[in-house]
């Protein structure tokens, strides 16, 4: 985060520096068909779509631009056989996709999303957009799980210590 002065008021605007890494995520999932129509309801787009075969699983990635930079999202599987990739075989089926983790997405327009969402995807609303105070940060967010279990969390940027 960094400072800056604007005219002769001499008052200070933050600044919050965008987020650059190259961190993939990649959630395994079976089927594609549902992650497509789900996330383009959340403004998502296909990027990259290699489609499931009788010898590969499908590989999927979707795209969300924003006033902010692109966030991708990236999935795995299509079909059953997603349950047989080599670590998560040892966890039962049934186990909640994502248990633990999740998934953040920051945005320049958190209030338009969650309007798609409360509008199209209501039922995987688990919490309402809302201002949150803390830490020093405010900033308004809401919380969704996918059709997969996968916690979402639609933001505004805040500093999270990033350069």
């Amino acid at each position: 985060m960094s400072r800056a002065s604007r005219g002769t008021n001499n008052f200070s605007i933050i600044i919050k520096t965008p987020i650059r890494n190259n961190l993939i995520i990649e959630l395994h999932v079976p089927d594609l068909d549902i992650v497509k129509s789900f996330y383009a309801k959340l403004g998502f787009e296909v990027s990259m779509d290699d489609k499931i075969n009788v010898k590969e699983l499908g590989y999927l990635t979707m795209t969300r631009e924003d006033v902010l930079g692109s966030t991708m999202l990236n999935f795995y599987g299509g079909d059953e056989r997603v349950y047989n990739q080599s670590f998560f075989k040892q966890f039962p089926r049934e186990t909640k996709r994502g248990y633990a983790t999740e998934v953040t997405v920051t945005t320049g327009n958190v209030e338009e999303i969650y309007r798609a969402a409360s509008t199209h995807l209501k039922d995987y609303v688990v919490r309402e957009l809302k201002e949150l105070e803390d830490h020093g940060h405010k900033w308004k967010d809401f919380r969704m799980v996918d059709p997969f279990g996968f916690y979402l969390r639609f933001t505004e940027l805040i500093d999270w210590g990033q350069k």
